[in-house]
């Protein structure tokens, strides 16, 4: 092994501007991997962080009531015509029980319960329709970060606090520590003070969205020591379809994820996935032919030297271990540095660039490019090795 790889850099070394000019190929394609992965996977984090940001992964729920009509009788054609029954707010049977179990599911990180329904905000003469949320704070901020949503006051919710977004602040003359009567639709009302105010980003529920703890929501909405929903969120957010769909079969409740709500979201992250496997596939290809070429070009200049070698007792084997090895040199050399400058392009693309969202770099990233690229580098040393393995000695001396 040890000649082989000797004689394989000695090869290298003689042909030194095709050596050159194959490992800054293979450098470029390398870069061009790791830079186009990274920017797409940091553009799939910053459109997950902002779209999931305001929601759960998986929100569990009362199932919906059915229409109240009897059964047909076996061999009966129905011919009814049912009306969907109106939904009304529901707690979940049991809760405090089932989110001893949700929480430890495997893949769920936390769950939350939550008591939410409409309502009304009233300051003076003015009045908008709200969406009440009541919460556990320590539980919430577990499944959404809420806590750095806000923009003034403090996150602080209680028998009588209350959150407010932007929108419905701005609407209302609210500030933080002015009073504010929430109306629940069953008649009750509540005379609460503002304690913060935040913006989610998302207009409809900085208008809407009104946090208060989990005992004054359920006085508002006449639900007494009930939960409408429990929010779970889950380690792996594109497994959440999966938990989701075992929760329902446990429990029989509806549980609903992200991927379900968010179908448009969920094909746009595909789609990106798939455009970045693709590029990544073309340049793979491209950087595996162009080892080739070189390779088969060096096979027909080293014909008297290889046929040399094997009238010296060379093995086929060991011919054929020299040009693998140089594939493999040329690939680890130029995803090297190609790794390197695909970094450096992140790198500056984070502090000299739009600044619209932040790239990340995992080391695995690079490590992956540096593995793919080396072993398309024996991959596509392969043929051209093979053949000249196959010389005849006598030929190629004869000959050449």
């Amino acid at each position: 092994m040890t000649l082989s790889w000797n004689i394989a850099l000695r090869f290298l070394r003689d042909g030194r501007s095709q050596t050159l000019l194959i490992i800054g190929g293979v450098a470029v394609g390398a870069a061009v991997i790791v830079f186009i992965t990274a920017l797409v996977d940091g553009l799939q984090g910053n459109i997950v962080q902002r779209t999931l940001g305001t929601q759960p992964h998986i929100v569990v729920s009362a199932p919906d009531l059915l229409p109240l009509a009897p059964p047909v009788p076996p061999a009966t054609v129905d011919l009814r015509a049912t009306d969907a029954r109106p939904q009304r707010l529901r707690s979940i049977n049991n809760w405090p029980g089932l989110l001893g179990v949700l929480q430890h599911l495997p893949g769920v990180r936390a769950a939350s319960p939550m008591v939410s329904g409409p309502a009304f905000a009233q300051r003076g003469t003015a009045v908008r329709a709200i969406a009440v949320l009541g919460i556990i704070p320590r539980r919430y901020v577990q499944v959404i970060p809420l806590q750095q949503d806000m923009v003034r006051g403090s996150f602080t919710v209680g028998a009588s606090q209350v959150l407010v977004g932007t929108r419905l602040a701005q609407d209302l003359g609210l500030r933080v520590g002015d009073k504010l009567r929430v109306q629940g639709a069953s008649g009750g009302s509540q005379v609460f003070d503002v304690a913060g105010i935040f913006s989610l980003g998302v207009r409809d529920l900085d208008e809407r969205y009104v946090y208060m703890g989990l005992k004054p929501a359920q006085s508002l909405l006449a639900l007494p020591g009930g939960a409408t929903e429990i929010d779970l969120t889950v380690a792996r957010i594109f497994d959440a379809q999966a938990i989701a769909q075992r929760i329902a079969a446990l429990t029989g409740l509806k549980s609903e994820s992200w991927m379900s709500t968010n179908s448009q979201l969920l094909n746009a992250l595909r789609s990106q996935s798939l455009s970045s496997a693709l590029i990544r596939f073309f340049v793979g290809l491209s950087v595996a032919f162009g080892i080739a070429s070189v390779l088969a070009v060096s096979v027909v200049q080293r014909t008297r030297e290889i046929g040399i070698l094997r009238a010296m007792g060379a093995t086929r084997g060991r011919v054929l271990a020299v040009f693998l090895y140089e594939g493999a040199a040329v690939g680890f050399a130029g995803s090297a540095l190609g790794a390197l400058a695909g970094t450096a392009m992140v790198w500056v693309f984070n502090h000299y660039g739009p600044g619209l969202f932040y790239v990340p770099v995992p080391p695995a990233l690079v490590l992956e490019a540096v593995a793919l690229a080396t072993l398309a580098g024996i991959a596509a040393a392969a043929l051209p090795a093979l053949r000249a393995a196959r010389l005849d000695p006598v030929v190629a001396i004869r000959y050449v």
